[in-house]
């Protein structure tokens, strides 16, 4: 009896074992379905922190390079800018330089010329001889003078014309001349000469001046060319000077009225007339023609009204 009662607490003992073990199972189950639960909870928190993260880095990398960009085309449109100015700048500089060298061009012309010594010269060069020949039409009156000429007048742009190096405009200033230079005397004035240019002593050198009437080389200068003064008289022109034929050689004339030339040096200049525009060489007065569809110039015959 005794061995059977302690089976019977075996049993029990057994039987308590064996309902225990399902529990037991149960929970581990519970408990790996609550750690699997957690971890894919933690892993969905991760998840969507790197998301975040990932939303924020690249938000704030897209804005990051649009800033830059705009600096970037803000700093461009600010260099283009100042090249720009810089630009500007320089071309007004250029300009001003360019206005200011034409300025002491002319200023230093003008000082070099003394006028003191040229006075008389100018006044006999001055003087237009007149044609004998009648005029075909009437003269061109303004401001109680008549303007004479033979042909019709025709505008064109006077343009100054380049006789080459050898030649120089009035008021020239050289501190020596050639060796090829000659001493020329009129009425008591001592001029040099070098192929077509006259000069005279002043300022410790030498000034062009207007060929003074009456002196005579004995060979015209390289470019001379023959113009018509009328149907039996024929002068001979080089730098807006005028020489006719002698028994010595050449000797320095007035302008002819009504002589024509295709070209005026530099010296002369546009003045308006009126409602005519001629070109003013010294005193002497030309018109604007046209001859054989070629662009010329012909001196004028200026006479004061009379009443």
């Amino acid at each position: 009896m005794k061995a059977l009662k302690i089976n019977y607490r075996h049993l029990s003992y057994l039987i308590i074992v064996i309902m225990l073990i399902p529990i037991s199972a149960e929970a581990q189950k519970m408990r790996h379905k609550s750690g699997g639960n957690l971890n894919r909870g933690e892993q969905n928190i991760s998840r969507t922190n790197v998301q975040q993260k990932k939303t924020i880095n690249g938000g704030h990398q897209k804005s990051t390079n649009r800033d830059f960009s705009n600096m970037n085309t803000t700093k461009k449109s600010n260099l283009d800018t100042k090249r720009d100015i810089n630009k500007t700048n320089i071309k007004e500089n250029k300009k001003s330089f360019d206005r200011d060298k034409v300025n002491i061009d002319n200023s230093k012309r003008n000082i070099n010329i003394d006028n003191s010594k040229n006075i008389n010269i100018n006044n006999r060069n001055t003087i237009v001889r007149p044609n004998y020949r009648p005029y075909p039409r009437p003269p061109y009156v303004y401001g109680g003078f008549h303007f004479y000429c033979y042909h019709p007048y025709f505008y064109h742009p006077f343009v100054p014309f380049y006789w080459g190096p050898v030649w120089h405009p009035w008021g020239f200033f050289v501190a020596t001349l050639a060796v090829t230079a000659i001493v020329i005397s009129v009425e008591n004035q001592q001029y040099h000469y070098d192929q077509g240019v006259y000069y005279i002593e002043s300022n410790g050198g030498y000034t062009v001046v207007q060929a003074p009437v009456g002196a005579t080389i004995k060979v015209l200068p390289e470019g001379s060319e023959t113009v018509v003064v009328n149907e039996t008289t024929n002068n001979y022109y080089y730098g807006g000077t005028y020489y006719e034929k002698t028994d010595d050689g050449y000797t320095v004339a007035p302008p002819t009225a009504g002589t024509i030339v295709e070209n005026l040096p530099d010296g002369a200049k546009e003045v308006k007339v009126g409602d005519q525009t001629y070109v003013k060489y010294g005193e002497t007065y030309y018109q604007p023609i046209q001859q054989d569809g070629k662009n010329m110039y012909e001196v004028v015959n200026v006479e004061e009204a009379k009443d």
